[in-house]
């Protein structure tokens, strides 16, 4: 990502959580996310009009396809969101939605394989990825799948995969004493 780029850590993970909590908010489903030079293209499905009408079609509402495009800043105005949203206390579960958590745990591992590049599409709750990645072989592209299962698994475990806080006046490498 090119707001991370030189830093140490390309954090897709915090990128993404931002990213699927935005998706949960507007109702999204079905998404796709490719990351192109200046940030990313979201496109998923929305479901406008539904009622209470008798007839099948109105109960339904109609469904169309919304693609959106975030630049960078606009990633980085909503890690900041997000971030003052989790000081203050709104997030009272500190779970966030379907999105936000799907997403977190996969850039989280994403993050791991330090990709240049991100294609992402989802499905009734899994997920295919692909990531461009440069190694001293080369660059290529590797596939990854993640059914709703394992996604699952991951959100469970990801309490476990955090650092924990340093406590106060304590440097790191240093023993609380």
């Amino acid at each position: 990502m090119r707001i991370y780029e030189g830093s140490p850590r390309q954090d897709f993970e915090e990128v993404f959580r931002s990213i699927g909590a935005f998706i949960d908010s507007h109702g999204m489903r079905d998404i796709l996310l490719l990351e192109v030079p200046d940030g990313f293209v979201v496109q998923g499905l929305i479901t406008a009009g539904a009622s209470q009408g008798s007839a099948w079609s109105e109960s339904v509402g109609s469904i169309s396809k919304e693609t959106l495009s975030f630049l960078d800043d606009d990633i980085a105005k909503f890690m900041e969101e997000a971030a003052a949203r989790r000081a203050s206390g709104q997030e009272a579960s500190g779970k966030g939605g379907q999105y936000e958590r799907a997403l977190r745990v996969i850039g989280h591992w994403m993050d791991t394989q330090h990709p240049k590049d991100v294609f992402l599409f989802e499905q009734a709750g899994s997920y295919v990825i692909r990531l461009h990645v440069a190694g001293q072989a080369g660059s290529h592209h590797e596939l990854a799948e993640f059914t709703k299962d394992d996604v699952e698994s991951l959100v469970t475990e990801g309490p476990n995969l955090r650092v924990p806080p340093r406590p106060t006046g304590v440097a790191w490498g240093e023993t609380p004493g």
